[in-house]
């Protein structure tokens, strides 16, 4: 069985720091734990994989800005961690009321540590723990898909297949396609689902899979939890496994033996249902997009997977907890447009190449970007749309671009002040061709150089900031980025009118006078866009 919350906390390594679970109401008891790691690092959630007890001594939390403390809650609670644990005393005397409000949004149990415990101790006790319960899970999962391979060699079904899953876990399995089409289901012996054995049809042998407790699309599942697993064929999605695991069955388990039976399932698939040979060019010509391939074999690859090698494109990067649901949306709306693209999910990344007419590509650029914004899906995921390629042969730039405007994204997100709020929520598209100053900035000129200049044109700006703890830098950002439109800069800044005009003629003081209408003003606003870049 799995090891719970209620347990760890319950554990004498951790029980001595006199942990109390926020919020109220919490069942750590039916919150899994997969892993115990230890950081103060804030940006620490895109190397977790999900399931884990975060330890943290709050050194950083305590000097971190509002906004970043929130951003850090919200990405942890994306990732999946099973509870956010926070030394208190000391450097942090208690966890701020906005993480607990974020974390509660979110759902995400924080747990705060009211006395101090070595956490290599506990990390070493709990894990120990916690090795013991995986390698008892992967024995069974191996057994699992060694008996799986075996129904795939003699030929079986799908339905046959997954009723092997279905008896380890204990649990209702599913298999569709990327579009929702089932392809395959079964429940263990004995299941209680309201599904008479032999409802199905039949397989070849006569027997039908309600001889398995097999049960098409999920229907009369009961409720638990549900553990997806993309199966991938030749770098091609083909399938996704669902488990859906009952209360009394073993989660981390279920897991386990998902994952494990990637590969036997993905040979049943190759089978049954055999990629096409236009999917399979797609995912060719991703692989070489991603691996910066030379220009002549993305020209190559181009025609096969449906773009000519003349046709305008752009590259999107997207980074979303769910991405599969993401690229179901994008790839649903683009194909009711007749718009060519091809993706690939590249770990916690789905990369889209999206083919543009030659007549007003740019235009349809623009109207792309409108439309994004407009996607169902998760709610949370952010997509970067590169700049325009010429042809396919510009792709990986075009790429690189909106990778990079992620970077720039998180920069400025992390060095904002506190009044200057950014959605809690919401899917938000970015184009790269905003960030196009800093683009340049990051690949032609060195990290010195950078701030060289940065320094003569607002030495004076930056030193009152460090001194005063004042936001002079940030506004004079804004205001310029807005084209010198002072009233727009004060509603983006949260700012009365009048302290919007204060700071400006502040800073005008420290800049040697009001720049507009003269050489200085692009100067200052390079340097102000460059401030900060790593």
């Amino acid at each position: 069985m799995s090891v719970f919350l209620g347990e760890i906390l319950a554990h004498p390594a951790l029980a001595a720091a006199d942990p109390v679970l926020h919020p109220l109401g919490v069942v750590a008891d039916a919150q899994p734990v997969r892993w115990v790691h230890s950081s103060e690092v804030l940006d620490i959630a895109p190397l977790l994989r999900g399931g884990e007890l975060l330890l943290c001594g709050g050194i950083t939390l305590a000097t971190a800005t509002p906004a970043k403390r929130e951003d850090y809650v919200r990405e942890l609670a994306q990732r999946g961690i099973a509870a956010l644990a926070i030394e208190t005393g000391g450097a942090l005397p208690e966890i701020h009321a906005d993480m607990l409000r974020t974390a509660e949004a979110y759902g995400l149990p924080v747990v705060e540590l009211r006395k101090v415990v070595p956490f290599v101790g506990v990390m070493q006790a709990i894990n120990s723990m916690l090795v013991s319960e995986s390698v008892g899970h992967l024995q069974q999962a191996d057994a699992a898909t060694r008996a799986m391979a075996a129904e795939l060699a003699h030929g079986a079904s799908l339905d046959k297949i997954l009723a092997v899953l279905a008896g380890i876990t204990g649990s209702a399995v599913h298999l569709t396609s990327p579009w929702g089409v089932t392809m395959g289901s079964a429940v263990p012996e004995g299941w209680s689902s309201g599904v008479a054995a032999g409802d199905g049809p039949a397989d070849d042998d006569g027997s039908g899979p309600g001889a398995h407790g097999s049960l098409a699309g999920g229907a009369g599942l009961p409720g638990g939890t549900v553990v997806s697993v993309d199966i991938p064929v030749r770098g091609v999605l083909m399938g996704r496994l669902e488990v859906r695991v009952p209360e009394a069955a073993d989660v981390a388990l279920a897991q386990v033996a998902g994952e494990r039976s990637v590969d036997i399932l993905g040979l049943a698939l190759l089978q049954h249902t055999p990629p096409g040979l236009h999917a399979l060019a797609g995912a060719e010509l991703m692989r070489a997009v991603l691996n910066s391939a030379p220009e002549w074999r993305l020209e190559q690859l181009a025609p096969g997977a449906g773009f000519p090698t003349d046709s305008p494109a752009v590259v999107a990067a997207i980074h979303a907890a769910s991405p599969q649901e993401v690229r179901g949306a994008v790839e649903t709306f683009l194909s009711s447009r007749r718009i060519p693209c091809a993706a690939y999910l590249d770990d916690a990344e789905l990369v889209v190449m999206i083919g543009l007419p030659c007549t007003d590509a740019t235009g349809e650029r623009r109207r792309l970007l409108g439309s994004l914004q407009g996607l169902a899906g998760d709610p949370d995921a952010v997509i970067a749309v590169g700049p325009l390629a010429g042809g396919v042969a510009g792709a990986s730039w075009s790429l690189a671009e909106a990778r990079r405007a992620l970077e720039v994204r998180q920069i400025r997100r992390r060095n904002a002040s506190a009044r200057r709020q950014y959605p809690a929520r919401g899917l938000v598209v970015v184009d790269a061709e905003d960030s196009a100053v800093e683009s340049l900035s990051l690949t032609c000129l060195d990290a010195s150089a950078r701030e060289a200049f940065v320094n003569r044109q607002l030495r004076a700006v930056l030193e009152h900031d460090a001194q005063r703890q004042s936001q002079l830098l940030e506004t004079l950002r804004v205001w310029l980025d807005s084209g010198c439109n002072t009233a727009q800069s004060a509603r983006e800044l949260h700012l009365e009118r009048q302290s919007m005009h204060h700071r400006l003629q502040r800073i005008f003081e420290l800049c040697g006078g009001d720049p507009r209408g003269t050489g200085r003003l692009a100067a200052l606003h390079l340097a102000a866009r460059m401030a900060g870049l790593p």
